[in-house]
Order: structure tokens, then sequence, then C-alpha cells
């Protein structure tokens, strides 16, 4: 069982940065592959950006590329999403997730965060 908690978020105007953190329980934190993801107001929740346990090649989606950067620290159980040049179309709740399968489709991970709000103001 994996729990994860995270920090980070709030209101920023457009252009600015924000990095959100997620932190897990557990010491089988270091064999999860990490993954972000976001939910905008009636859409569907969608990957941001997903990383291997070993940290190896993360895959972001394209239109954060350039702009966000996820990294993890294996020693403190966290992973972290660096948010830069942070647009309006950026705003939505994002999820932090955990799981064996490092895939885009967010059904196919384990564990879940309980969201934080990301607002991008114009």
């Amino acid at each position: 069982q994996v729990q994860l908690v995270q920090s980070g978020g709030g209101l920023v105007q457009a252009g600015g940065s924000l990095r959100l953190s997620c932190t897990a329980s557990g010491r089988t934190f270091s064999t999860y592959h990490m993954g972000w993801f976001r939910q905008a107001p009636g859409k569907e929740r969608e990957f941001v950006a997903i990383m291997t346990w070993s940290a190896i090649n993360p895959v972001y989606t394209d239109s954060v590329l350039g702009r966000f950067t996820v990294s993890r620290d294996n020693a403190k159980n966290t992973v972290y999403l660096q948010m830069n040049s942070l647009k309006p179309e950026d705003t939505a709740v994002y999820y932090c997730a955990a799981g064996l399968i490092l895939t885009r489709l967010p059904s196919s991970w384990n564990y879940w965060g309980p969201g934080t709000q990301v607002t991008v103001s114009s």
C-alpha cells in the first residue's frame, strides 16, 4: 500500500512558476513509476508527465514540453513537478500517481494523491 500526500499549487499569474510535491509513504517508493496528471473542469483526467522508478527519460505531454520538469528524490520518497511559464490553460487539479506500469493512461495507475488546485490567471 502506498499513500501519497501532495503539496504546492495555488494561484499564479500567467508566466509564473509553481512547484508541486508528492511524498509517498512506504519503503517501496523507489520501485514505483511516478506520474503527474491533471483534470480541468468538464474534462477527463490527462497525463502531464511520467517517470520511471529509476528517473530515466521522463515523458511529457506536448503542451508542457519545455515548461514543466518532473524529478524524484527516492531518498525522500518525493516526486516533484516544476512548472514554469504557466498558461491559463494549465489551470486544473493536479494529481500525482504511483504505479507498476508506466503508461499515459490514468486508469492503469495504482495509487493517487488527493489532488491540488493550480489556477493560472491571465
